[in-house]
């Protein structure tokens, strides 16, 4: 597939619009210097558009695109899935977990398990996941990411993961979160547009004269296989998809542990004005999770009809962009590369974030700041007028910049040798990181909602969810995935339920305030969630 000229200008036009608006919304005031609030936590001043727009940009980049498009090529809309059950997902989130965390003034993921367990979990998960952001996320991401590039646009590879990456550092260098928050709305509206056209048109393409509703009634009629959502054992799919499992198993596991305690996805929430503006957030992403499958599954699908025989289901994607008439080709290739660009940032953003507030700060104290970043209090996010403290501001945020760089850098050397080398290296990275998510989500739901829990019992969660999944998998390979997971979370929170009982309880360490905190939550966000609610029993009664 060749670029036209005018999709060449309209690509660029993007690129240099989204970049300058970046900058403009993150500027500072005449005179002020930013400080750690500003730039890992947009000053925690989001309202509520830019909390939802930025959740689902931080989501969904090309690895998602181009792959759930290949999956709904071989599997079907069953794989919508993952989409939707994230839209119920997101309630919770916003209903159960959002309330304790901005009542307790948590900017980081390791920092609430201090503050619930006690410093030495801290370290040790900022750790994990600084190794897992750089050498998984940023590696897979820009690596997928020129993939679609070169399929899509024919630029060298090399040459695309260079400039993706580094398009993406600059997007956030100078304005942290808030460039990337504030300006996701235009990069979701571009992506959700690029992909209702591309789902257009390709279905106009196979309902000739009678249209979209044409194409989409034969595609239904043509391939009823490919439109059945919950999978019977039968199924060559159903290892992915485990039949009726998918809805009350182990992607809950992989949903809350990634929708509810992943930094570079919940910081945008904890970076809102106030409860109510997090909450009106992630409601507004279920809404766009909804949505979600017409953009990413349903070429996929269409695919099947207007190019069967594909020597890889992840071409489905590419391919479908080759019935886009010029201009419009270049519009969508924009989004595509404006979801890249939203995610990367995002990523590179939060490992920014998790290192210089999570290990720099506590390892390296202040000299002359009377209160330290490694008291409770955590001031370091407090606009102060102290000029050692100003000065500490400015440290911290120019280690953000420099670990930004340095991030970028390592994962772009390492994306070929690490990622590059197998072409199922995305699928063998999501059940390698799956290994970690159920411990990870026994130990926030104990640290959430159990007093009694202890940093034993958080750690042996952690311990047990690796050596029990890896026992799963080298042992019971016939065991679905997605099983594996439920199953794993169950032993490994038993397991931390015991050790917890087993270990004193230390009052002092336990620093989490949940005595007034509320779960009610307004009629506008019980309203708005039983749209949801209601949506997902009809698509499911329906594709059943």
């Amino acid at each position: 597939m060749q670029l036209a000229t005018i999709d060449v200008i309209i690509l660029v036009v993007y690129a240099i619009a989204i970049f300058a608006l970046a900058q403009w919304v993150s500027r500072s005031k005449s005179g002020e210097e930013k400080d750690t609030a500003d730039y890992f936590l947009a000053s925690r001043s989001l309202p509520w558009w830019a909390i939802g727009a930025s959740l689902i940009a931080a989501n969904i980049s090309a690895e998602q695109i181009v792959g759930m498009s290949g999956s709904g090529y071989a599997i079907g809309l069953a794989i919508a899935s993952y989409e939707w059950m994230a839209a119920l997902t997101l309630l919770i989130v916003g209903k159960y977990f959002l309330p304790i965390f901005l009542r307790n003034g948590i900017y980081t993921m390791p920092q609430f398990l201090e503050q619930r367990f006690g410093a030495r979990i801290r370290t040790l998960m900022a750790v994990f996941w600084l190794a897992i952001y750089v050498f998984v996320n940023l590696t897979s991401i820009t690596w997928l990411g020129s993939i679609a590039v070169n399929r899509v646009a024919g630029v060298d590879q090399d040459i695309a993961l260079v400039a993706l990456g580094g398009f993406a550092l600059l997007y956030q260098f100078w304005g942290g979160l808030k460039a990337v928050a504030l300006t996701d709305i235009v990069q979701v509206t571009l992506l959700v547009l690029g992909g209702l056209l591309v789902s257009g048109i390709t279905l106009s393409e196979i309902g000739g004269g009678a249209g979209i509703i044409g194409g989409f009634t034969t595609l239904v009629s043509r391939l009823p296989e490919h439109f059945d959502m919950i999978l019977a054992k039968d199924s060559p799919h159903y290892m992915s998809l485990p039949g009726i499992s998918v809805l009350v198993g182990g992607m809950w596991i992989a949903n809350l542990s990634y929708w509810g305690f992943n930094q570079y996805i919940i910081q945008r929430a904890l970076a809102a004005k106030n409860l109510g503006e997090a909450q009106k957030g992630v409601v507004f992403a279920a809404y766009l999770k909804l949505l979600m499958p017409v953009i990413v599954v349903l070429p996929g699908i269409a695919a099947v009809m207007l190019a069967p025989g594909l020597e890889k289901p992840d071409q489905a994607y590419p391919t479908m962009m080759q019935y886009l008439p010029t201009g419009i080709l270049g519009l969508v290739f924009s989004a595509l590369v404006a979801a890249i660009v939203a995610s990367t940032a995002s990523k590179i953003n939060s490992v920014a974030t998790i290192f210089t507030l999570d290990l720099y700060a506590k390892f390296k104290p202040a000299r002359g700041v009377a209160v330290q970043e490694g008291d409770i209090a955590d001031r370091t996010l407090d606009r102060v007028r102290d000029p050692a403290q100003a000065g500490r501001e400015r440290e911290l945020v120019r280690v953000g910049r420099i670990t930004a760089v340095a991030a970028t850098a390592i994962a772009l050397l390492t994306a070929r040798p690490l990622v590059g080398q197998s072409e199922q290296a995305f699928q063998f990275i999501q059940e390698f990181t799956g290994f970690f998510t159920p411990g990870i989500t026994a130990m926030f739901l104990i640290g959430l909602f159990w007093k009694r829990g202890t940093e034993t019992g958080a750690i042996v969660a952690a311990v047990a969810s690796v050596v029990l999944s890896w026992m799963g998998y080298q042992f019971w390979p016939e065991l679905p995935f997605l099983d594996r997971m439920g199953l794993v979370f169950l032993a490994s929170l038993g397991l931390a339920v015991i050790a917890s009982l087993l270990t004193p309880a230390k009052a002092e360490t336990n620093h989490i305030v949940t005595r007034d905190v509320s779960f009610a939550t307004p009629p506008s966000f019980n309203i708005a969630s039983l749209g949801v609610i209601l949506i997902l029993i009809a698509l499911y009664t329906t594709w059943w």
